[in-house]
């Protein structure tokens, strides 16, 4: 049920977040989920009419002006930071959507049962894993693997979310991963293509092409569909950054909707605040 104390949306039930989202595609539309750092950010996307509102440490590095990948290196506590966005920023001005924490699953120094209790009692809705070793390949994703940070402690995360009745929506970066996640009750599989392009700080030769993105993503809902039929099938990153990108993913997979991050909060204030501020700065002086 709803917050009897509040008298706004969050918390909702995992089932309840579930049902909102049903509602969404029963009504042909796609599910939009947007990462939010800052509270003025969250307020309107909400206004804009996102289903859900998902909050990463990653959101305060992107509005402070650095690449989003900043919220994967060591540059502060990933899971305080969300917690703090959360209290303080945006769980005071969103009116109705659920709202997602974002959790480092593989935090050594958490009990992670404790902490998403913690998550759960700050009025969060659910969570999704991010900051993601999926994202993370090579000889540094090994090292990660074999020495207890790998990405089974995301998948454990989100299996103690689910014996909590906290909503899922998580990123993988292959269908085994998605598998993983579908197989401890993720309610919503996002398919991670790579670091979003374009803008100031978006990335250039570092990124997929749109016919990867495409065939990643259709993969991953193959995968997850044999087994999970239920889930939610999400797209994320790379290429995939304007509502034209996303119409062509809706077109070419069997994905529900979109999340976006750098694409709405981060691509908005870039045009407008230039837009608006030359317009003030062409004015002249009549006299």
């Amino acid at each position: 049920m709803p917050n009897p104390w509040t008298g706004i949306g969050n918390p909702y039930t995992k089932q309840e977040v579930r049902d909102r989202l049903q509602a969404t595609l029963d009504q042909k539309k796609a599910i939009i989920a947007a990462g939010a750092g800052t509270g003025i950010s969250a307020k309107f996307i909400e206004k804009g009419g996102a289903d859900l509102i998902i909050i990463y440490n990653s959101g305060r590095f992107r509005m402070s002006g650095h690449g989003s990948t900043a919220g994967l290196m060591a540059y502060g506590d990933a899971n305080a930071v969300a917690m703090e966005i959360g209290e303080f920023e945006v769980l005071p001005v969103v009116k109705e959507i659920p709202v997602i924490c974002g959790v480092h699953g593989t935090d050594p120094r958490r009990r992670m049962w404790h902490f998403l209790g913690q998550v759960k009692d700050m009025g969060f809705s659910g969570v999704n894993n991010f900051p993601t070793h999926c994202i993370v390949d090579g000889h540094f994703r090994n090292v990660l693997e074999e020495t207890g940070m790998g990405f089974q402690k995301e998948v454990d995360m989100v299996e103690l979310a689910t014996k909590m009745d906290l909503f899922s929506i998580v990123y993988v970066a292959e269908p085994e991963e998605a598998v993983q996640m579908a197989d401890v009750g993720a309610d919503a599989i996002i398919s991670h293509v790579g670091t979003t392009i374009g803008g100031s700080i978006g990335v250039t030769g570092a990124t997929r092409s749109m016919d990867f993105a495409i065939d990643k993503t259709q993969e991953i809902i193959e995968a997850v569909r044999k087994s999970n039929p239920d889930t939610f099938f999400l797209a994320h990153g790379g290429p995939v950054n304007t509502p034209e990108d996303v119409r062509m993913i809706l077109d070419k997979t069997d994905a529900h909707g979109f999340v976006g991050a750098s694409s709405l909060e981060r691509m908005g204030v870039e045009q407008s605040l230039t837009d608006l501020t030359r317009q003030f700065t062409s004015l002249t002086l009549n006299k």
